[in-house]
């Protein structure tokens, strides 16, 4: 793989007197880091410092790496056409730091050319010319300063940011993570507060002296205020965070979900306590909810995949709606097409097709997620009123 064999009892020597050439060296380096079978290796101008050739042979063997199913990453300068087109994908910054472009460079720098060519006022690629050179040449700042654009704010808007199915799904996976982790956090903390509460409630109850639905209805409606603020806490950080688009419509779908949902996890956290005679029982029940909606959310397993006798689990999960509200709410009516697995497919046929999630579902979805906190409500002031597990 790294093309050492013919010199393997060679002493390595002193750089510029005695030993192995430059190349053979930096292959020796590259061999030496693969020792820790590493999933993706950086390098820092691999063919710096050698002619044509012993360049060529170096591309070589990060190509061979390459085929052993190891990432590597790159910074190269001025590469001639044959280095630059042995890379498969690029990213590119003008000076700032500011990416311009991030993508495949396609067969014969195809995609990249394409992409810059449909710039308006960038000039067209000469024949037989080195694309390398060709980027630099019209991403340089004079270019930018005469044809008046921002290659960073084009790059910005353009198909190749933020639009394939693995971004989609390092956004859905933010939403779950938020979404199970919060809601896990919202919950658990109710548990020792109304299990403590409880025992004064019995001897209140017993005395005749304060209604259970007087209390049940007060604990559930001093939590609305508090979950408001969370639910405002939460949009302020992530959305900004997860860069949704910023439509009034989409903003205010994105905190009813957060706070449907917050508020049903802090509910379901004070009906398992009414329902179960220690807060020790509740924890373990309260644990048993998290990983089945966790499972049934839609997002470890999308809802059209799960088999006909568990599809039930799906749809009674108050996860999956949750994490339908958000992602539908955000991007099922957006037409812009996506690349997922390899194909040209519009974002909210996307979403459909994979997910099932349709954009005029959305009245359903705020019904359910308001139907769930009312439900688990109702439960616990039951629960409260009803249940006696006091043994005295």
């Amino acid at each position: 793989m790294i093309e050492l064999d013919e010199i393997k009892d060679a002493l390595v020597g002193i750089p510029h007197v005695s030993g192995i050439s430059s190349e053979q060296r930096k292959r020796l380096t590259i061999a030496v880091e693969l020792v820790s079978n590493p999933s993706i290796i950086f390098m820092d101008e691999p063919t710096s410092g050698l002619d044509a050739r012993a360049a060529a042979i170096v591309m070589r063997v990060v190509k061979n790496i390459v085929n052993t199913k190891r990432t590597i990453v790159c910074t190269i300068h001025q590469p001639s056409i044959d280095i630059f087109e042995s890379f498969d994908e690029l990213i590119l910054m003008k000076r700032g730091g500011q990416m311009i472009y991030s993508g495949e460079l396609g067969q014969h720098s195809s995609r990249l050319i394409e992409y810059f060519e449909g710039i308006p006022g960038v000039p067209k690629i000469k024949e037989n010319h080195n694309p390398a050179t060709w980027m630099l040449e019209v991403t340089s700042p004079s270019v930018e300063a005469q044809l008046g654009i921002d290659f960073a704010c084009i790059y910005k808007e353009s198909h190749l940011y933020k639009h394939d199915e693995q971004d989609f799904f390092n956004i859905m996976g933010s939403m779950y993570v938020f979404m199970i982790f919060t809601g896990i956090s919202s919950c658990s903390s109710v548990l020792p507060f109304v299990s403590t509460q409880r025992t004064v409630v019995y001897r209140e109850r017993f005395s005749r002296m304060y209604s259970s639905w007087a209390y049940s209805l007060a604990q559930v409606i001093i939590e609305i205020p508090y979950i408001f603020l969370e639910a405002v806490l939460f949009l302020t950080i992530t959305y900004p965070a997860v860069n949704f688009y910023g439509s009034a419509y989409k903003v205010f779908w994105y905190f009813y979900t957060v706070f449907c949902t917050l508020l049903y996890y802090k509910y379901l956290g004070m009906m398992l306590v009414s329902l179960t005679p220690t807060f020790q029982v509740a924890t373990i029940f309260a644990s048993l909810c998290y990983t089945l909606f966790s499972l049934f959310s839609g997002y470890l397993i999308p809802g059209p995949q799960f088999p006909k006798w568990w599809v039930w689990g799906y749809w009674i999960s108050p996860s999956s709606w949750s994490l339908k509200g958000l992602l539908t709410s955000q991007y099922g009516d957006i037409e812009e097409e996506i690349m997922a697995f390899g194909e040209q497919k519009a974002l909210n046929t996307f979403l459909d097709s994979q997910y099932g999630y349709k954009h005029r579902d959305l009245p359903i979805i705020a019904v359910v997620l308001l139907a769930f906190p009312l439900v688990f409500a109702s439960v616990f002031t039951y629960g409260t009123a009803k249940l006696n597990y006091q043994r005295r």
